[in-house]
């Protein structure tokens, strides 16, 4: 485990009492580090038990790894085993996107979208046309399991408890938490990491890859870049300690 520190001028950010968060960064396919994340989690509960433990997965689950099936898969059986809370990323909401308007496969090409359709059995070419894009989007539907498609739509954009925000890229400063759009919590990169605003909360995000979990005065980052580095980062949080596991 590795103790990350706020700065000492900093006031700790803290969780309810007997509330521990395990917080999960961006995925993208890489089911195996997934379910290693599930048993470093199991370990850490069967040592240190705690009241309510709640697993926060910080969305982009899919694309860019080679086993987006497999992870939607783990996060759903998940679900019936331990207190999760599964947050929507820009890549959950493009691939909706990509389902409802065939023609955007050309842009989820490019967005990493490719080895999606791979993990589900399709079998697209590099360069894709206009009628084997309808083909691709179509069978990726038939080839769905609809607890899949159901779970994307039932994503949740955030995800608040004690001092904590939860969400998949971060928050515009100057509007409030409670009135911050979609297409931030989902997208936004320089406006929300350039600004030492105080939040109203602390921001705990992913969606902008860094070599280790950053830690500053107003938000972490725990997007360390799994499907090409092989680290996909799990943060515990309990009281006002913040340990990477």
């Amino acid at each position: 485990m590795a103790l990350l520190r706020f700065k000492s001028s900093t006031p700790k950010p803290r969780l309810p009492s007997g509330v521990r968060i395990y917080a999960v960064g961006d995925i993208h396919g890489r089911a195996d580090l997934l379910a290693r994340n599930f048993a470093a989690i199991d370990a850490d509960l069967h040592l240190r038990p705690v009241a309510r433990a709640i697993e926060v997965y910080l969305g982009d689950y899919v694309d860019r790894g080679p086993n987006s099936r497999g992870v939607l898969d783990l996060l759903i059986e998940r679900r019936g085993a331990r207190e999760t809370m599964c947050l929507k990323g820009n890549h959950e909401a493009f691939m909706l996107d990509v389902l409802a308007e065939p023609r955007k496969l050309a842009d989820w090409r490019l967005f990493g979208g490719l080895p999606t359709l791979l993990s589900y059995g399709l079998r697209p070419s590099v360069n894709p046309g206009p009628d084997e894009q309808a083909d691709l989007v179509a069978g990726l539907a038939v080839a769905m399991p609809a607890e899949h498609l159901a779970f994307l739509r039932d994503l949740q954009s955030s995800f608040s408890i004690g001092d904590y925000y939860f969400v998949h890229a971060g928050v515009r400063p100057g509007v409030a938490l409670e009135a911050q759009r979609d297409e931030d919590l989902l997208w936004i990169r320089d406006e929300f990491l350039n600004s030492s605003a105080d939040f109203g909360k602390y921001i705990v995000h992913g969606h902008t890859p860094v070599a280790e979990p950053e830690i500053h005065p107003n938000r972490v980052n725990i997007d360390t870049g799994a499907y090409a580095t092989g680290k996909l980062t799990l943060l515990a949080m309990q009281d006002d300690g913040m340990v990477a596991i």
